[in-house]
């Protein structure tokens, strides 16, 4: 296992990118000592650190009735969500697609999932490594979408996607004092997140008018991504960091095509195959 730490982005099912990223490297047996993923890269962090080649890309792309988890319009207004979330943390891991708990539990691999406490507005760096119910619920959390998917409470604590205070946790990754930093992105390079249009702001203060932290963070995400992709770049260009992202158009943060999620997948897997010696060398440096 190589003392170095991986940032996971998030972008729903852009992650299929990255799964497809990790699965190359886990066939590889290439394992690092700390992950910290974000919303999707969640997912594909905790399938990592349980090593599960393939799990992560299952979840995300299949043409059977029975697994699909996105809600119908009437369905969505009744339970105030596009996504069946209990289907993808409950029925996905404990039944359809089974989480190995024992790997993940017992691994020496520090991971973190990134949450947004909607109190504080802040992010959170989580982890469980006892209580199933309870890592799932903070694995729900870090993916679940503002306005698209209700709170999640852990402990009393209302939290929703971990993008929204952390999209790219470049400087918690530094802090774990490792020299080498592996990130993966879901976004081409160059992209700049725009700030949400005015009756999108309006609706998050009517949506979120009891956590107005919260919102100040929602309104602030452009500005605090750009931010950190301008943070990452200056890292890449100084070799202290190496990113792996797109090269090519990226998807709908909601694709449901199985070929064009297969197809960006299938993206993930060989750029990474093709950078691969540069990132063994970048680890050995």
């Amino acid at each position: 296992m190589e003392k170095a730490t991986l940032v996971l982005e998030g972008g729903a099912t852009r992650g299929v990118f990255t799964a497809g990223a990790l699965d190359y490297i886990m066939e590889k047996g290439l394992y690092l000592s700390h992950v910290i993923g974000v919303s999707a890269g969640s997912c594909n962090a905790v399938s990592y650190v349980s090593r599960q080649i393939g799990r992560t890309r299952d979840c995300m792309i299949h043409k059977e009735k029975e697994l699909n988890y996105y809600y119908g319009i009437r369905k969505s207004i009744k339970e105030k969500s596009i996504m069946n979330m209990d289907m993808i943390f409950n029925t996905y891991p404990n039944d359809l697609i089974p989480f190995d708990y024992d790997t993940y539990f017992n691994s020496e691999i520090d991971c973190r999932m990134v949450a947004t406490n909607c109190i504080t507005g802040k992010a959170e760096y989580m982890d469980e490594r006892s209580d199933r119910e309870k890592f799932m619920k903070i694995c729900r959390a870090s993916c679940s979408m503002p306005l698209a998917c209700p709170m999640v409470n852990i402990d009393g604590v209302p939290y929703l996607d971990g993008g929204i205070a952390d999209s790219i946790p470049i400087e918690k990754a530094l802090e774990t004092g490792n020299e080498k930093t592996v990130v993966i992105l879901t976004r081409n390079a160059g992209y700049r997140k725009k700030r949400p249009a005015e009756p999108v702001v309006r609706l998050y203060r009517r949506a979120y008018k009891s956590y107005p932290r919260f919102v100040h963070t929602l309104i602030r995400r452009n500005y605090m991504y750009n931010q950190e992709i301008k943070r990452v770049k200056e890292l890449e260009q100084a070799g202290r960091i190496f990113v792996l992202r797109p090269v090519l158009p990226t998807v709908s943060r909601l694709e449901k095509d199985t070929q064009v999620l297969t197809d960006f997948y299938n993206h993930g897997y060989q750029l990474m195959e093709k950078e691969y010696e540069n990132l063994l060398k970048y680890l050995e440096k």
